[in-house]
């Protein structure tokens, strides 16, 4: 081809016409562009290109990176979605966030550094390759009878992995994946009637359900009675959502068994196999380390006997600052974004749900409810109702990383805190597409786009670390003030409905909120599995944690005498239940922030905010049961002596 071709002029065109032409189809492209993201602003039927595609070809998947939306890269029905040098990032791109302006000013520090990376990358890439070689084996060898092997070796394998996939594409690993899975797996899944696919799913999924539950052997309070009566109140859960959907006919099935079973089947790897259990406690115990961390600041600016103090102030707010810190630099590099697209993918090609809703179901672990729905920001005031929904039972299913760290510090359960955010994601998309099913066409049907935020870009690394130490501590002192004042508030209502209960001879125990809450959400702790004799302590914490927050019922399960001497598998099923943000105080947090992402679409997120609410909570209750139903003893109590 011609250079003239290659620049887009036809063969005879000269320059300055090949310039013309050039601008002209540039121009059609942004018109085209334009009218793809601004179609039928409303009511609510968004149709496009990709969305009517991915209705017709259900199975197709589209991956799209951040700086390029309309490229995107189309995949046969039954492959896998792999992801190209675009989605991976180049050179320039780490993580989809595009750097090559920076790479290519000559006065800028990154500049420089990546000019030189670019010439001596094969040396560095072969001298860190051959670090971690080195460090692996002398490891293996040495410590193979005092550590594990299996957090270094994947340490070590997720690295080489890296650096091969830095000069080989990946293209030549996923495309014969893709053509044995065509012939294998997709070709018997052919081959079994449509008709019969969504009941045998169902089945098989039952079928895991039951082995899972009632095979492994009794073991203290850990009974089979027990296990079953978790495993009732899941499907006590599931049919409640059922028959509450706005449109029972429209639930998309496969999301929710595949959901569910996603959910149960991370919850027998963290609970039951001492691998799961090994890789949760590394990631729980590197969470732990930032407190370390954050305390040698607070030596600096106080001394060293300050951290020692048992004091909520000093032992949780500290970690929150630095944390918030740390993920906007990794956000800045693009780290944050690069995991959270892995994650999007997954969740995309798995439970087919649209590229909008899997992206902020991955992040909100990472960044938390409001942070997430901004890395969707454009795609928010096109989002139908049920988008809305899910984009909003996602905030209220799970935590944030930023207070994961802080309840962590607490000592909880290090290992339930971290399964139960990623036990969350499919969960909450399950549950979501049960109560509100989609009936829309969405606009990110069949593509999963994280758009750059080009408006809030720090403008280097340290700026960004300087602007999320700085959210840091307005989280902070909002977790601070937000405490204060809710537990002031409590304190006044149970003086009130003491003095109240006085005059009715109720004075033992008083009447209180917590002993309201415990009564009416005592059925709620029997469907979780938990003992008879702790059923009303067990209810009264998930009540606070709807009605408070999940704060004050963690406070309580880790200070007050009444909760800390519960068994220790009704304080795992506790632990699960109340890891979320799904309160009333939260309520108000989403709404405003998607209000103001969205102006226009103020009504339709107070429309559906209770719907998502409940959700929320149920995604969280479904976690702990589902915790009842695999939780063994023997786990438990190994996690209960790490954290000690």
């Amino acid at each position: 081809m011609s250079s003239s071709e290659e620049k887009g002029q036809s063969p005879g065109a000269t320059p300055r016409e090949g310039e013309h032409l050039q601008e002209h189809l540039q121009e059609h492209l942004q018109e085209h562009l334009q009218e793809h993201l601004h179609e039928h602003r409303h009511e609510h039927v968004h149709h496009s290109g990709a969305a009517a595609d991915h209705a017709n070809h259900p199975h197709e998947v589209t991956y799209a990176d951040m700086t390029q939306q309309d490229r995107p890269q189309s995949y046969e029905k039954g492959d896998f979605p792999s992801a190209d040098k675009t989605s991976l990032g180049t050179d320039e791109e780490l993580g989809n966030v595009d750097r090559s302006n920076d790479a290519n000013d000559p006065k800028s520090s990154t500049g420089f550094l990546r000019k030189w990376y670019r010439i001596l990358r094969l040396p560095i890439h072969i001298f860190i390759w051959l670090v971690f070689t080195a460090w692996w084996i002398f490891g293996l060898v040495k410590f193979r009878h005092t550590k594990t092997w299996l957090i270094p070796f994947l340490v070590y394998l997720a690295i080489t992995l890296r650096i091969i996939t830095l000069w080989i594409p990946v293209k030549y690993v996923m495309n014969p994946a893709k053509t044995v899975w065509r012939h294998t797996v997709f070709r018997v899944y052919e081959l079994i009637p449509k008709s019969l696919h969504r009941p045998l799913a169902a089945i098989g999924t039952v079928g895991v359900f039951l082995l899972g539950t009632l095979v492994p052997g009794e073991s203290g309070d850990n009974t089979r009675a027990g296990r079953a009566q978790a495993l009732f109140g899941l499907v006590v859960m599931i049919f409640l959502m059922s028959i509450t959907s706005r449109k029972f006919s429209a639930i998309p099935w496969h999301t929710v068994i595949g959901g569910m079973l996603t959910q149960f089947i991370i919850a027998l790897f963290v609970l039951r196999t001492h691998a799961g259990y090994d890789i949760f406690s590394f990631i729980s115990e590197l969470a732990r380390t930032l407190l370390g961390f954050a305390n040698q600041g607070v030596v600096f600016l106080t001394d060293d006997t300050v951290p020692k103090l048992p004091w909520f102030f000093v032992g949780v707010i500290p970690p929150i600052i630095f944390f918030v810190a740390l993920v906007a630099l990794l956000f800045h590099v693009g780290l944050i974004q690069w995991f959270i697209g892995k994650f999007a993918v997954f969740f995309f090609w798995t439970l087919r749900v649209s590229g909008g809703e899997a992206v902020v179901a991955s992040a909100t672990p990472f960044i938390g409810q409001g942070e997430s729905a901004m890395l969707i920001r454009p795609f928010v005031p096109y989002l139908t109702l049920a988008e809305l929904h899910q984009v909003m039972t996602c905030g209220f299913a799970t935590i944030a990383g930023s207070v994961l760290v802080a309840y962590i510090g607490l000592g909880l359960n290090a290992q339930a805190l971290v399964s139960s955010c990623i036990m969350s994601i499919p969960a909450s998309l399950a549950i979501s597409k049960m109560r509100y099913p989609e009936t829309e066409e969405s606009l990110t049907a069949g593509r999963v786009v994280v758009p750059e935020d080009e408006e809030d870009k720090a403008a280097n690394p340290l700026h960004a670390f300087a602007n999320g130490a700085w959210l840091g501590l307005k989280i902070a002192g909002m977790i601070i003030a937000t405490l204060l004042c809710i537990i002031a508030f409590v304190g006044l209502v149970n003086a009130l409905l003491t003095w109240w209960g006085g005059y009715w001879g109720i004075s033992n125990p008083d009447l209180t909120l917590q002993f309201l809450l415990g009564y009416i959400f005592y059925p709620v702790a029997w469907l979780l599995g938990v003992p008879k004799g702790e059923l009303l302590q067990v209810g009264e914490l998930i009540g606070q944690k709807i009605i408070i927050n999940e704060f004050a019922a963690f406070l309580a399960l880790t200070t007050d005498p009444r909760y800390m001497s519960l068994s220790p598998r009704a304080t795992i099923i506790a632990t699960y239940a109340c890891c979320g943000f799904g309160n009333i105080g939260s309520l108000g947090t989403q709404i405003g922030v998607l209000s103001q992402i969205a102006p226009s679409r103020a009504a339709d997120v107070s429309r559906v905010a209770i719907s998502a609410l409940i959700a929320g909570v149920v995604s969280t209750l479904t976690s702990a049961a589902v915790a009842g139903m695999v939780y063994t003893e023997g786990i438990g109590l190994a996690s209960q002596v790490l954290n000690s």
